[in-house]
């Protein structure tokens, strides 16, 4: 059992992660092996996040004031806090995680400071990561390029066939 002073500095260190926190997953993990907890805090910190398990009265007084209020607000059961900069990337590993180890569930999310629920958390998986939005956006930048150097190379390669063309037929008198 924690005394006093270790549930203070639990308190502490859970408020500064919160008011800190603008990507936040709460998730329910009953029945998790320590193997199967040990492949889940790999995978998040894979996905450059950070796993913290909670008490829930310690979580629902360390949200006071923090945009995560609302979300760790009367939990019940076992619960973890999953914290990010990408959202995306974390909603993916962890959704993939979650249908391999049925006793990983979602309670909810808050990401860019407003509440999701569980359904939100599966769509946001589904969107493509950020690497993936970059790569498209910079396709959509470059092709008019692209195509602006190919209709101009094509111009001096007709000319090239045109004049080759008339050399071999003789059409040029010198």
């Amino acid at each position: 059992m924690k005394n006093r002073d270790d549930k203070k500095k639990d308190y502490e260190e859970l408020r500064k992660a919160l008011e800190k926190a603008n990507n936040v997953f709460v998730n329910g993990f009953a029945k998790l092996t320590v193997d199967q907890d040990y492949n889940l805090r790999k995978t998040i910190r894979g996905a450059g996040g950070s796993y913290k398990v909670v008490k829930n009265n310690i979580a629902e007084i360390a949200s006071e004031g923090t945009p995560s209020e609302q979300v760790l607000k009367g939990l019940k059961g076992m619960t973890s806090l999953a914290f990010t900069d990408d959202p995306v990337a974390l909603a993916k590993v962890l959704t993939a995680y979650a249908k391999t180890n049925p006793a990983f569930t979602f309670k909810a999310g808050l990401v860019e400071g407003r509440a999701i629920d569980i359904r939100a958390i599966n769509d946001l998986a589904s969107l493509p990561s950020k690497d993936e939005i970059f790569a498209k956006l910079l396709y959509v930048i470059n092709a008019p390029a692209q195509q602006l150097v190919t209709a101009l190379n094509a111009v001096g390669r007709k000319l090239a066939v045109v004049v080759d063309q008339g050399v071999k037929e003789n059409k040029f008198q010198a």
